[in-house]
C-alpha cells in the first residue's frame, strides 16, 4: 500500500526570527514540535524534514524524522514551499517510497492539533477530498485599504451590522497543515486542487510565528495548550545548588560550609539507578559537598566546570545517550545552555524567569524539598507508560 508521509520544510535562513525553526516553545524546538505532532497521528507512516541546514537536520534526526537535504536554490527567501515539497517527493521516490498522501506541516505553527491532522488525513485517504487544510472559525468583519487609502468592507455590508448569532462564520486558514493527494499535487504543483475541504482547529492553537513578538506569545501560551504527558527520558542530569538544595548555605565560625538536602531525593535517585537510568550531577561549583553528595547517591558528578553545555555534550557522547532523550533539571541562568540542548528541559518552581520560560516541565516540589524525587517519579512513570501496549493506553489529545 502507498504511504502517508508528513513533510516538514525547515530552512535555516529566516529574517524575521533568526534561526526560527530551532527556537524553542514549551522547551521544544519548533521543528521538533512539528515532528512530534506528526508522530502522534496513527495514519502517518513516515515523517520527513527537508532542510538546507545541518543543525536542523541533526535535531530532526534526533527526534526520529528522516532528513532530506535540499539544494541551495530551493532554500532561499524566494523559494516556495511547493518547490521544497516536490523535491522531497522526488527524493523519496528515488529511495523507493510510494507516497499516496502528503501531509505538509509548517514548523512555524507550534500548536499543530494532532487529532485534527488525523481527521484531515482520513478525509483524503477516503477520497472524500483531494486537499484539506486547517482553519479556524471567525466572525470578524474584514476591511481592505483602497488605492486612496480609504477603508472598504470585504466580507460584509458596512451599512448592515447583524448580530453574531445572525451571521454565518467564515474560516481562516491557519497554515498549520495541509493534507494532499500526492498524485494530484505532483501534477498540478499547487496545494489547492480538486475537492478542497478544511478541518476546524481550536482558535487558541491558531498562531503562526513570523516575529519575535509572536514567539513570545507562543511561549506564554505553551503551558496552557501543551497536554501534560509522561517524560520520554533515557537519562537524567541535574544541577546541584537550588536543585538538590534549597540554594541556601550554612557557614560555621571556622568557615565550614554545609547545605540541606532531602532524603526523599536520595530515594528518587536510587529508584532511577535501579531502573537503569543514568544520572549525572553537573555543577559549576568546586565544592567537596557536591562530590560527597554524588558519592552518597552513587551517581556520576562533573563539577567545577565553566562550560556546562560542553560538559553535558561530552558526557552524553561518552555514554551514547541522545540529548533529545535526556532530562536536565536546573534553576538559574547558568543552566540555560544545557536546557537548550536537551529534549526535556525541567525547572524547579521559583526558578529564574528565563529558566521557567525555557522549561518543558516545571516541577511541583522545590529544590532541596523533593524536586529530584518529583522528577524521578515522572521519569519512571513515563518508562512504565511506554511499556504498556498502545491498544490498552488511554487516548491522548494534544
Amino acid at each position: 500500500m502507498s504511504e502517508v508521509v508528513a513533510i516538514v520544510p525547515a530552512r535555516g535562513g529566516s529574517k524575521g526570527v533568526i534561526r526560527k525553526n530551532l527556537r524553542r516553545v514549551g522547551g521544544i524546538p519548533l521543528v521538533a514540535r512539528a515532528i512530534d505532532a506528526a508522530q502522534r497521528c496513527p495514519s502517518i507512516d513516515r515523517v520527513v524534514v527537508t532542510t538546507d541546514d545541518h543543525d536542523i537536520a541533526a535535531v530532526a534526526a534526533e527526534w526520529g524524522a528522516d532528513v532530506i537535504i535540499r539544494p541551495d536554490e530551493l532554500a532561499g527567501d524566494t523559494a516556495s514551499s511547493e518547490s521544497a515539497l516536490l523535491h522531497a517527493l522526488a527524493v523519496l521516490e528515488e529511495r523507493g517510497a510510494d507516497v499516496g498522501v502528503l501531509a505538509f506541516l509548517q514548523a512555524t505553527s507550534p500548536f499543530i492539533d494532532a487529532p485534527a491532522l488525523e481527521e484531515a488525513i482520513q478525509l483524503v485517504r477516503s477520497r472524500r477530498r483531494d486537499s484539506v487544510f486547517s482553519a479556524v472559525q471567525t466572525y470578524g468583519f474584514l476591511w481592505a485599504r483602497t488605492a486612496s487609502s480609504a477603508a472598504e468592507a470585504v466580507n460584509h455590508d458596512a451599512e448592515v451590522r447583524p448580530r453574531r448569532q445572525d451571521r454565518d462564520p467564515h474560516y481562516l486558514e491557519t497554515g498549520a497543515f495541509y493534507v494532499l493527494r500526492a498524485a494530484g499535487f505532483r501534477a498540478l504543483r499547487h496545494r489547492f486542487f480538486g475537492s478542497v475541504g478544511f478541518v476546524e482547529v481550536p482558535a487558541r492553537t491558531a498562531i503562526e510565528i513570523d516575529s519575535e513578538g509572536e514567539l513570545e506569545i507562543a511561549r506564554a501560551l505553551a503551558p496552557l495548550i501543551d497536554a501534560p504527558g509522561p517524560l520520554a527520558v533515557d537519562a537524567v542530569v541535574t544541577d546541584f545548588d537550588g536543585v538538590h538544595t534549597d540554594d541556601s548555605l550554612q557557614l560555621s565560625q571556622d568557615g565550614t560550609e554545609s547545605v540541606t538536602v532531602s532524603r526523599t531525593d536520595g530515594m528518587g535517585v536510587a529508584l532511577l539507578r535501579a531502573a537503569g537510568v543514568p544520572v549525572l550531577i553537573l555543577s559549576t561549583e568546586t565544592n567537596p559537598v557536591v562530590a560527597a553528595r554524588a558519592a552518597k547517591l552513587r551517581v556520576e558528578v562533573v563539577h567545577g566546570v565553566a562550560d556546562k553545555a560542553a560538559a553535558l555534550r561530552d558526557w552524553a557522547a561518552r555514554h551514547d545517550i541522545a540529548l533529545s532523550r535526556t532530562a536536565y533539571l536546573g534553576n538559574d541562568v547558568n543552566d540555560l545552555a544545557c536546557l537548550e540542548l536537551v529534549g526535556w528541559p525541567v525547572a524547579v518552581p521559583g526558578a529564574h524567569p528565563q529558566v521557567l520560560a525555557a522549561a518543558r516541565v516545571v516541577l511541583d516540589k522545590p529544590g532541596g524539598a523533593g524536586a529530584v524525587r518529583d522528577l524521578a517519579d515522572r521519569v519512571l512513570a513515563g518508562r512504565a507508560a511506554a511499556s504498556v501496549p498502545p491498544s490498552v493506553r488511554p487516548q491522548e489529545r494534544a
